[in-house]
């Protein structure tokens, strides 16, 4: 049986130019899954508000972390990783591709097809689902392969926040830092807005079914309920006290986003007496703008400003031996997954 591996991740733009991340920007929060708004507002909001200006802050920043080899990290380390994973299995056509700009799902879903392989496996590369990345993801995929006239066994991984593989990628980071050697550990995670976990809960909100408790079968598909979790599974096997440890998010847009704000956090944190702190970023699978800059640079800036010492970050897992290892476990025994029937 000939399966094919499509690995998807958020994107990046083609080049660190105003006109690159504007078109980039544009593509991305042109998305009805990111902004959930009527699209004319939507398309407004986003051609002659956000990108016009957003686009020479976000230039900037991007050509802090171009690299002048291999350009945009997150493009390097997915395509890195995409190669281990061809060597890891031999026998599978594996393929990445971007949600946003190059390469696109479109192109690298007509290579695999050109493959002709029995069962297409799609796993976007965030472990916990979020209808902004892995339902949006799911949307093109379909989107694209509904227009073909014969489509072979497809298999949607939706999750693997819990996949013990995975958290042992995570604590095999962890190896790098001494733990005990700091005031607190921060699980920072990207920031969602309120009205997408809201909207996972047909008869409720997100804020009636105590996500930070634990997963139930009503909460198993909201982001806030599968981070906390997933925060559990890592505190658990770092032997970490609940007093050592505290869930946040970052990259918000306004203030009806999930809260804690990360920024917030590590700045009450300093002026509280927490001289060393530790940023994990679980979300993250690869190291991307929001763990270097935002956190490497920015949020620690921020918190030496407010009286703390030392702000460090795990790196991401990127293409380690430990997430490609997680990675083979996970096509195996994806616990979350959605079938398409065969063509």
């Amino acid at each position: 049986m000939k399966k094919a591996l499509l690995l998807v991740n958020l994107g990046t733009p083609d080049s660190p130019s105003y006109f690159n991340v504007f078109k980039y920007l544009r593509e991305f929060l042109s998305d009805e899954k990111v902004i959930n708004v009527n699209p004319i507002a939507r398309f407004l909001l986003v051609n002659f508000i956000i990108c016009p200006f957003r686009s020479f802050s976000s230039s900037k920043i991007y050509k802090k972390v171009w690299n002048p080899e291999y350009g945009s990290p997150l493009l390097h380390n997915t395509e890195m990783l995409c190669d281990a994973l061809s060597k890891k299995l031999p026998d599978m056509d594996v393929q990445f591709a971007m949600r946003y700009q190059s390469p696109s799902i479109k192109s690298k879903l007509e290579t695999v097809l050109s493959n002709n392989p029995d069962e297409i496996i799609v796993l976007p590369l965030f472990p916990h689902y979020a209808a902004a990345t892995t339902g949006s993801v799911f949307k093109e995929v379909t989107k694209r392969l509904s227009s073909k006239w014969v489509i072979p066994k497809v298999t949607f991984i939706n999750q693997f926040y819990d996949n013990e593989k995975f958290i042992d990628a995570w604590i095999d980071k962890a190896k790098g830092f001494d733990l005990a050697s700091y005031d607190k550990i921060v699980f920072s995670y990207h920031g969602v807005p309120n009205s997408h976990v809201d909207d996972v809960y047909e008869n409720s909100i997100c804020s009636d079914n105590n996500c930070e408790d634990g997963i139930t079968e009503l909460n198993k598909l909201c982001y806030k309920a599968t981070t906390y979790e997933t925060t559990k599974l890592l505190a658990s096997k770092l032997n970490l006290d609940e007093s050592k440890y505290i869930v946040s998010f970052q990259s918000r847009l306004t203030n009806k986003w999930l809260d804690p704000f990360t920024d917030k956090v590590l700045e009450d944190l300093a002026k509280n007496g927490q001289k060393r702190v530790l940023v994990f970023s679980p979300a993250f699978t690869s190291d991307c703008l929001e763990t270097i800059i935002e956190i490497g640079d920015e949020y620690q800036e921020l918190f030496i400003d407010a009286g703390g010492e030392v702000l460090d970050y795990v790196p991401s897992l990127n293409y380690s031996d430990k997430w490609v290892e997680a990675i083979e476990d996970i096509i195996k025994y994806g616990k979350f997954s959605i079938y398409i029937h065969r063509g």
